[in-house]
Formats: C-alpha cells, sequence, structure tokens
C-alpha cells in the first residue's frame, strides 16, 4: 500500500514544501485539493519528476452532483480537472455529492447523480484517472450532505457501472455514519480506488482516539489493496514527531 500527505499537513507552508516533506518520510504522494492555486502546472510537474513523488488527488472545482440544473457546470470544472491532472500525472479525482435537495426525492436526487457521473465516466474514458465518489459523514462535519453510506456509495458506482467511477472510503466519516469499519472496508473493496485515515473523536492522526488502526490497516492489507492510504488528519503534536510515530507504531507493523 502507498501513503499521501494531505496539504496543510504543515500549516502555512506550499505544496512543494509538502511534497519535499513526503519524500523525506518515504511516503508515496501527496493530495492537494485545490489544483487551480498552484499557478504554474508545468513548473509544478517538473519539480515532482526532480524530487520524485507527486500530487497524487485532487478535487474537482464543483461539488454538486444531485442537482441536475447544475450538471453543466460539474462537466466543465472536470473537464478542467482532468486537463490539470494530466499535466501533474495526478490519477485520482475526489467528489463530494453536494448537499442533500430540500423537496426534491433522494430517487431523483440519485437518479440525476447517477446521470452525470455516467457523463463523466465518458469523458474519463482512456485517460488512466478516475473520479472517486466521497461519503461524508452528516452528523458532525457536514450536515445534510447526500451520500452518506458506504452501502449506497458502492450502490451508485455499481449503477453508473464505470471503472472510471469509484470510491473514496474515509473512515473517519464512515466510523461516525455507520460503524463496522473494517466490515465495509473490506466488504466494498472493489469498488474503492482509496483510502482516508484519521481518528475519531477530532480527527487527528490515527493512535490519538477510538480507532485500531493496526487492524484497519491490516484488514485492508489483507484484501490486496495496493493503492493510496491518505493521512486526511489533523495533528496533536508536531506534524513530523506525529508521523514518525504513525510510522513506528503502525506501519512497522503491517506485514
Amino acid at each position: 500500500m502507498k501513503y499521501s500527505l494531505c496539504i496543510g499537513a504543515y500549516p502555512g507552508q506550499d505544496a512543494l514544501y509538502h511534497l519535499q516533506k513526503v519524500r523525506d518520510h518515504g511516503f508515496h504522494g501527496l493530495e492537494l485539493y485545490k489544483w487551480w492555486e498552484l499557478g504554474d502546472l508545468r513548473a509544478i510537474a517538473a519539480e515532482q519528476d526532480r524530487m520524485g513523488v507527486g500530487i497524487s488527488a485532487t478535487c474537482t472545482k464543483v461539488f454538486d452532483l444531485v442537482d441536475d440544473s447544475k450538471r453543466e457546470d460539474y462537466l466543465a470544472g472536470l473537464q478542467a480537472t482532468i486537463a490539470a491532472c494530466r499535466i501533474l500525472g495526478t490519477r485520482s479525482i475526489i467528489t463530494q455529492t453536494g448537499k442533500e435537495l430540500p423537496g426534491v426525492s433522494r430517487d431523483k436526487q440519485r437518479a440525476a447523480m447517477v446521470e452525470t457521473l455516467k457523463r463523466c465516466a465518458g469523458l474519463l474514458d482512456g485517460t488512466g484517472i478516475v473520479l472517486e465518489l466521497e461519503p461524508l459523514n452528516g452528523l458532525v462535519n457536514h450536515p445534510g450532505h447526500f451520500l452518506q453510506y458506504s452501502e449506497e456509495g458502492a450502490a451508485i458506482v455499481d449503477e453508473v457501472g464505470s471503472p472510471q467511477i469509484q470510491l473514496v472510503f474515509d473512515v473517519y466519516h464512515q466510523q461516525i455514519t455507520e460503524g463496522n469499519v473494517i466490515r465495509n472496508a473490506t466488504a466494498y473493496k472493489d469498488r474503492i480506488n482509496h483510502y482516508h485515515i484519521a481518528d475519531n473523536p477530532g480527527r487527528s492522526e490515527p493512535g490519538t482516539g477510538e480507532l485500531n488502526y493496526l487492524n484497519i490497516l491490516r484488514a485492508i492489507q489483507g484484501t490486496g489493496f495496493d493503492g493510496f492510504i491518505g493521512l486526511e488528519c489533523g495533528y496533536t503534536i508536531d506534524t513530523d514527531s506525529a508521523l514518525e510515530a504513525f510510522k513506528a507504531a503502525i506501519l512497522s507493523r503491517l506485514s
């Protein structure tokens, strides 16, 4: 399995600083959400080549899939993001669904999402880039978010029926929403392209809360997963010290 840091792990520092830290810690990628704030993408790509590590995931420019009146805006944002990913060598694009629309049935909103995602699959075909649908918790961080449960996320992926549309499974969000983390993180392995990890409560580094990340990561590893695990978390101590502790207490014990 490969491990990525997320932008903001070193507050106030830019993408190149974070990429250097990725390399220093022996990790494999950086998740940077707003690619459009990078400036000269080709200059960033050249620095990635020099350092030997790069941006492994970014986000779409528009986060609304349930409102079909915004479909063309969503698709235009995705096209721009695909073009950026081709320059940067990024292979994962994260999307959320947007908030549930009042007065509109969930079935209608889901149908709008599936249709938009089918259109997205056509844009992504042949690029080697995956669009990752992310369920989020509505209890603590994202009240009203349409997609919260991993089972529904997997069903939507199946309905779209394209290998270019998969899930990012965020352990922190799913612990809050539904629990049964190991069961769900492994049951939907064929639809999951990427995992996010953080502890709960607090969304801080693994080892600071209730989640047994040694067991969780062993279970994910046991499925044969060899993609990215992103540390999408805050840090309760100095970031470098927290990452060294994570490597010593958890990563060093994975077979």
